[in-house]
């Protein structure tokens, strides 16, 4: 997962054309580099917060948390309405991608970030040598609730099944997408947790803009593109 990308002319043209609107100025490296080999969490590492009074006991397998986020109604914000974005993507995933709950025009495209946003995400992908389906997507709540706002216990709820689906993913990258679950999993905004490496189980993360906030503000793509860069460097 996550090896050489195969791209055709048209995939390599699109791919320049996110170099450059992303105001790409700094070279990844003039030698080869394993980007995704798996660094150890350092010894030091604080061990997670985490909730105990999630609605229903944590599974142990990436199938038992998919099926009880797919069928739970105990879930923060679930209803008889409410509609569900799963997520969907490989174990050992070579990256994994964390984005706040699902929008409208998520549902059509039935994953966690749909649309315009989604092919977004995969030029990003593909900007630091991941394919597409060697990434694992996943929202902080699966739950679509037009109406409904998620309250300070739902949030506690939601980052504490996060922290166990990453645990369970082991993912060798993460990618947070937006203020929600920065807020969430990290305790700050989206504003100050930019610019620095994060570990969330272990695993080596970075927070970025949603591809979705991307189509809005392009300016906002070369700062992206730092935080990708953060990301596969060996930094902190």
């Amino acid at each position: 997962m996550g090896g050489e990308v195969q791209i055709d002319r048209n995939a390599a043209d699109s791919l320049i054309g996110w170099w450059l609107e992303a105001g790409v100025d700094v070279a990844v490296g003039e030698s080869p580099r394993d980007w995704l080999r798996r660094n150890p969490p350092p010894a030091s590492a604080p061990a997670a917060p985490m909730v105990t009074n999630v609605s229903e006991p944590d599974p142990e397998t990436l199938a038992g948390l998919r099926d009880w986020l797919a069928s739970s109604v105990r879930l923060p914000l679930a209803s008889a309405t409410a509609r569900r974005i799963l997520p969907h993507g490989p174990e050992d995933a070579a990256v994994m991608l964390l984005s706040d709950s699902p929008a409208l025009e998520d549902l059509a495209s039935g994953q966690p970030i749909g649309g315009e946003a989604w092919q977004l995400a995969q030029k990003m992908l593909a900007a630091i040598g991941v394919a597409a389906d060697g990434a694992y997507s996943a929202s902080l709540s699966c739950i679509h609730a037009p109406g409904s706002r998620m309250t300070d216990q739902d949030r506690a709820e939601c980052a504490a099944i996060a922290r166990r689906h990453i645990a369970l993913v082991r993912p060798k990258r993460l990618i947070i997408f937006g203020d929600g679950p920065c807020k969430a999993l990290l305790g700050e905004p989206l504003a100050r947790a930019r610019g620095r490496v994060h570990r969330i189980e272990g695993v080596r993360a970075i927070a970025t803009f949603h591809p979705r906030w991307l189509l809005q503000r392009p300016s906002d793509k070369a700062l992206a593109w730092r935080d990708l860069l953060l990301l596969m460097s060996e930094n902190d």
